[in-house]
């Protein structure tokens, strides 16, 4: 756990592995700024660890020192993050990690990021 608590910043997130679901979600770009607000952390440490046992980190912070997306290889769409998507998102234009959530919930999701992340073939 760092000392230090993480109110209300907003960080750069380094999308590493942009053909991820996440970061297809997130448009392919490299960098997306998101608001954070928390203590916890994963250790670095363990990062092998995780990755060995198919969770991969495809995201975090600028410096690379703290992990910031992680999803579980051969699942639907098992995508959790350390930052707060709930503050950016709004209700006709949800974050990409809850509209990922709700096309795989759908059965959408495959279609969905083979279009491009649109939502209509248009």
């Amino acid at each position: 756990m760092s000392p230090v608590m993480n109110l209300h910043r907003s960080d750069s997130v380094d999308v590493t592995r942009s053909l991820s679901p996440a970061g297809k979600l997130y448009g392919d770009v490299p960098f997306i700024e998101e608001r954070h607000r928390h203590r916890y952390e994963v250790n670095p440490a363990l990062v092998n660890q995780f990755e060995q046992s198919d969770l991969n980190f495809v995201g975090q912070d600028v410096d690379g020192e703290r992990m910031e997306i992680i999803e579980l290889a051969n699942h639907p769409y098992f995508v959790g993050v350390q930052f707060h998507p709930e503050f950016s998102s709004r209700p006709m234009k949800p974050s990409p990690p809850y509209l990922g959530l709700l096309l795989a919930a759908t059965g959408n999701l495959n279609a969905y990021l083979q279009q491009g992340c649109k939502l209509s073939s248009r």
